[in-house]
């Protein structure tokens, strides 16, 4: 059976993360969360004294960093320099941080090569908001999440309820609305979704349901594949 190489793009809340893993658990693929990365720079940034707008430095913290990403019962536990900061990263603060730094050209080059090398031999699904443009422009497999402002913040809001940390609706929805402009509108690798690219909006839908989508999509294109080999 051919290893594919899944792409899954889309904005914040949008139902990527939750997606990935479960489908990557059902396949046997490697998952690869590379807004995980991303947020572990801004807290390294954070821990190391790092202003978010010196382009220069970040580049560099991110070059000499060491992001190990490794699954676990629990999901992907995030390993900086071998510190698990798998909670640490996931506050709002280090969310808003992710974004900014995710701007830095710098920072997008070291990662995306990293993100290369992970996922090279296939077998792999990847999550992110350019993963299907430019990560993996010939990624077997793309798909381009999305959902309603309101939605995404509703959820991202329960979430960070779920996880003990204290937040406020509007200004989740504030959060989102500007990480979507920041991420829309830099310049280098904005999100966008790719030509080829299968749109879902996941407003107003379960988990389960999406799920089974993609997953027919990736059985229709393997059953192809198998046909094709004979």
């Amino acid at each position: 059976m051919t290893r594919l190489t899944i792409a899954i793009d889309g904005p914040s809340g949008s139902g990527k993360s939750t997606l990935g893993k479960r489908l990557a658990k059902a396949l046997g693929y490697l998952y690869i969360d590379t807004g995980a990365m991303y947020r572990a720079v801004a807290w390294k940034a954070g821990q190391a004294g790092v202003a978010l707008d010196d382009e220069a430095a970040l580049a560099r913290l991110a070059e000499a960093m060491n992001i190990q990403l490794k699954g676990s019962d629990e999901g992907v536990r995030v390993l900086v320099d071998g510190t698990d900061v798998s909670g640490e990263i996931r506050s709002p603060a280090v969310a808003q941080g992710a974004s900014k730094v995710s701007a830095v050209p710098g920072v997008r080059r070291v990662l995306v090569r990293r993100q290369q090398e992970m996922g090279r031999a296939g077998g792999v699904v990847m999550d992110g908001r350019d993963i299907g443009t430019v990560v993996f422009p010939a990624a077997e497999i793309k798909v381009f999440l999305d959902a309603s402002e309101s939605e995404r913040a509703r959820r991202r809001y329960l979430e960070d309820v779920a996880r003990g940390v204290a937040s406020d609706p509007a200004a989740t929805l504030h959060e989102i609305r500007q990480r979507d402009e920041r991420d829309r509108t830099r310049k280098d690798s904005p999100l966008v979704s790719a030509a080829d690219a299968v749109y879902i909006d996941t407003s107003g839908r379960d988990i389960e349901s999406v799920f089974r989508e993609i997953m027919r999509i990736v059985t229709e294109r393997q059953a192809k594949d198998v046909h094709r080999d004979r």
